[in-house]
């Protein structure tokens, strides 16, 4: 597992959806009944491949689970988007990464046939998934005749825009992590962060449950602009006092190593010195990089000149835009318009 992931939502999915008793207590509860009677969850293991391309990295995560389904060996795929809109053509990616988990199953069992693959979509962004979940609901309605000739699969999809607060079930770490990647992006989400927090009262009765909680602060302080202050009466408030004292205590060690190495303060240069400190600044070099890689992978011809407009650009959200959109724009032309916009 690659421990120099820049974005939050990717290190802490792949922190918590590691775990073997996560893993198991999230298929439990979000695979639909007819399809989890088959599965043996007590046979799941983790496969540490990814199947992601480097320049999608920024926007999927993935997670490889081989398990025995109808008492055969087979694998969940989990993919988790983390992209501000729905991906339209989600399941040519998981068109092409079906192919890949096979290669590698013959690669380790060369005699035996090949597995069953079922793809869960966890999407956790703000707009509804309006999208289906058949990879033929994407075509043409074909003619009968042609049926044979056009592969077809379906996805299970966990869109979080489409669940209460109430009708996320499971363990206390699978309800806390979902309940903040569906209200991570919320205006208030600083006001429903100690409802959140209240559930891991007894965090440390978990195995692993205090680097758990650390790793969810962590993403907290990553992700919301929230003052040290207030991330200080969140662990007071929400954990015992026992619990309250060990975690501030790793917090302060790794927000101390931040400030060391520059992550959590700092002035960006010229027209942004002043404007942009802190988490803030982190982020926005983040995007930056993320762009350029974009830009130089799929535009190589025009990506200085489009660099050039995108260095100029000092919001933040606006930027997510111009990066979403540059993985989508099928020629430069339409990246200049939006940029002069």
């Amino acid at each position: 597992m690659d421990d120099n992931i820049v974005n939050p939502h990717d290190k802490l999915f792949r922190k918590i959806w590691s775990d073997k008793a996560v893993a198991k207590d999230y298929l439990q509860n979000n695979i639909p009944g007819e399809v989890a009677k088959l599965i043996d969850l007590d046979t799941i293991e983790i496969s540490k491949d990814s199947f992601i391309e480097k320049e999608l990295k920024d926007y999927f995560s993935d997670l490889l689970y081989k398990i025995n389904l109808a008492k055969n060996p087979g694998y969940v795929y989990f993919l988790f988007e983390h992209k501000s809109y729905p991906d339209k053509w989600v399941h040519l990616q998981l068109l092409e990464y079906k192919p890949k988990i096979w290669r590698l199953h013959l690669k380790q069992h060369p005699k035996e046939p090949l597995p069953v693959i079922i793809p869960i979509v966890f999407y956790h962004g703000p707009r509804k998934w309006n999208y289906g979940l058949k990879l033929s609901d994407m075509m043409n309605e074909p003619d009968p005749v042609l049926s044979p000739y056009i592969p077809d699969f379906e996805f299970i999809l966990n869109d979080l825009t489409q669940y209460s607060d109430e009708m996320i079930k499971g363990a206390v770490i699978t309800r806390v992590v979902m309940l903040l990647f569906k209200h991570i992006s919320d205006p208030d989400i600083v006001k429903k962060l100690p409802a959140i927090f209240s559930l891991m009262k007894n965090i440390s009765e978990i195995e692993n449950g205090l680097r758990y909680a650390e790793a969810l602060l962590r993403y907290v302080a990553s992700t919301v602009d929230i003052s040290e202050e207030k991330i200080n009466n969140l662990v007071e408030t929400s954990l015992s006092k026992k619990e309250g004292e060990i975690l501030m205590t790793l917090k302060e060690k790794w927000t101390d190593k931040g400030r060391k190495e520059g992550k959590l303060e700092g002035k960006l240069e010229g027209k942004l010195e002043g404007k942009l400190e802190g988490i803030q600044e982190g982020i926005y070099k983040e995007l930056l990089l993320s762009i350029e890689k974009i830009f130089n992978i799929r535009f190589k011809n025009q990506s200085e000149i489009l660099m050039a407009h995108v260095r100029k650009i000092v919001d933040i959200e606006r930027l997510r835009k111009i990066r979403d959109a540059a993985l989508i724009e099928k020629n430069a032309s339409a990246l200049h318009k939006m940029l002069e916009q």
